[in-house]
């Protein structure tokens, strides 16, 4: 039997509504919804970029990944919500700066709403380590 191993970040959010930033079972690491909060103050950072807010998430990702014991080149699935059809090419952006050698499979969905209202990206990511 697998068990299960989790990463928890200072997101107030996490707390709050009783999720972890990201749990491994077995190779499989499944990483929430990661948004643009700064885990030192708890406040969204980069409220008028969505290029910034996306960069800083995919990196989120990647760090939560690695604390599981995988590595960028594990993700194989990005899902990526975004409040703004005109902020798509931004986010693909941040995308392709992060994680464009990796090319894991995404989906986009436009016209999200998120908790906080400076809130302009929030991405999940599924990864597979490599055994």
């Amino acid at each position: 039997m697998d068990t299960v191993q989790r990463y928890r970040t200072a997101n107030p959010y996490e707390k709050a509504f009783g999720y972890c930033r990201a749990l491994r079972k077995g190779p499989f690491i499944f990483v929430s919804g990661t948004t643009a909060v700064d885990l030192t103050t708890g406040q969204v950072a980069h409220p008028s970029s969505t290029y910034q807010q996306g960069l800083k998430a995919f990196k989120e990702i990647v760090v939560a990944v690695e604390s599981l014991g995988g590595n960028k080149a594990d993700i194989v699935r990005v899902r990526m919500f975004v409040t703004h059809e005109n902020d798509a090419t931004e986010v693909a952006r941040a995308l392709k700066e992060e994680l464009g050698e990796v090319e894991p499979t995404a989906t986009m969905i436009l016209g999200a709403k998120f908790v906080s209202p400076d809130m302009r990206v929030e991405i999940e990511a599924d990864a597979v380590v490599s055994l």
